[in-house]
């Protein structure tokens, strides 16, 4: 089996699936906590493996940046390879006041200012949201390992650069905790197709504030989440 955007084959790839946006960090995830990583993907340079991790089996893959990409390679995921759960795990902007640098945001919803929806035809407004088995482990597995978390209403945003400077300060004050690109994609896809999805984020810098981690410092906040959501698998 393969699809125009992975080459892997029938059965290699596990039911959870943790996604970064960066194919190099899901590489970089394989090599340190999977146990005989093997690459079932290298399409695009969109590196996916599978390996277990305490026992457990499970696959990490690139997402690439934007609802767009994950739409593609996680609604393949689910459709056409059996996998039932993914887990973003990405860097995010914070907006809220109450966000340190470093703290782990799962999000519990994710607004969007994106048309992703309109493929539906819905009567109405779409929210996406997160998986709540997947939420509610994830919270308690943070806690048990002593990893700050933060859980809300995030933001999934078309625009890097965005003209209007005012958004950020709108969606704020609706008490939208943080920003990225890519998750209300990720949780449309899981709810269409009967699966299960779940969006954890380092904060790695702050919009109002002008703080932003260091490279080292993103390093080691970036393995607590993964090491969060590692224990979902």
């Amino acid at each position: 089996m393969s699809t125009p955007h992975n080459a892997a084959e029938a059965g290699k790839i596990a039911k959870t699936v943790l996604m970064p946006g960066d194919p190099l960090r899901a590489k970089f995830i394989a090599e340190t906590y999977l146990e005989n990583p093997v690459c079932f993907n290298t399409v695009r340079n969109m590196f996916g493996y599978t390996g277990t991790y305490k026992g457990k089996e499970v696959s990490v893959m690139g997402g690439g940046m934007g609802i767009p990409s994950i739409g593609i390679y996680s609604y393949e995921l689910y459709q056409f390879y059996g996998v039932e759960n993914i887990i973003r795990i990405g860097s995010a902007g914070g907006y809220s006041d109450d966000l340190k640098l470093g703290d782990l945001v799962i999000g519990m919803g994710a607004s969007t200012n994106s048309n992703f929806a309109h493929q539906y035809h819905l009567p109405g407004t779409f929210a996406p949201i997160a998986d709540f088995d997947l939420l509610r482990k994830a919270v308690d597995t943070a806690e048990k390992l002593n990893v700050p978390v933060k859980v809300g209403n995030i933001l999934s945003s078309d625009t890097f650069y965005d003209d209007d400077q005012d958004a950020k300060l709108t969606w704020k004050k609706m008490g939208v905790l943080a920003v990225e690109m890519e998750a209300a994609g990720l949780y449309m896809n899981a709810a269409r197709l009967g699966k299960k999805a779940l969006c954890m984020l380092t904060i790695s810098d702050h919009l109002f504030t002008g703080e932003e981690l260091s490279a080292e410092e993103r390093q080691v906040g970036f393995r607590n989440m993964m090491e969060v959501a590692l224990e979902l698998a």
